[in-house]
């Protein structure tokens, strides 16, 4: 029973993944260069909801030199990747290291104050981490190496 099961969602997934690809590229728009002779407005055939979505989707000022589109917005997925992985790391440790800590301190509580202080010292540790995600983030985003 766990066989078709497990191949069912693994090809849902990887069909779910080709759709999102697939989607990913349609997503990025080149730079504005000279516009076309015949110019025709598509605002009366898409709702508000998708010309809204479009707007805060595809920022213009986020251009990099010579037309390009990709560094900043890929550098912009990047940083959402880095802050994200780098919580949700942080996040999984220090909720595994103090469900033991407290299992320790439940089965021999005269070592509470010492695993106290490892536990303070080892998330102190984790959560440095997940402030090099969000360093590794602003970078990406505000002082990009790869655009100038």
């Amino acid at each position: 029973m766990a066989m078709p099961r497990s191949m069912l969602l693994t090809c849902s997934a990887v069909l779910l993944g080709m759709a999102v690809v697939s989607s990913v590229g349609r997503a990025f728009v080149p730079a504005a260069g000279k516009p076309a002779t015949q110019v025709q407005a598509p605002a009366a055939q898409l709702p508000t909801a998708a010309l809204s979505a479009a707007a805060m989707v595809l920022p213009t000022a986020a251009h990099a030199e010579g037309g390009s589109v990709w560094i900043p917005a890929l550098s912009a997925v990047g940083a959402g990747f880095a802050i994200g992985l780098a919580a949700i790391g942080s996040g999984v440790g220090q909720g595994i290291a103090s469900g033991r800590c407290i299992d320790g301190i439940s089965r021999q509580p005269e070592v509470a104050d010492d695993l106290r202080g490892v536990l303070l010292l080892s998330l102190a540790f984790m959560e440095s981490l997940t402030i090099y995600g969000l360093v590794i983030a602003l970078v990406l985003l505000f002082a990009n190496p790869l655009i100038k």
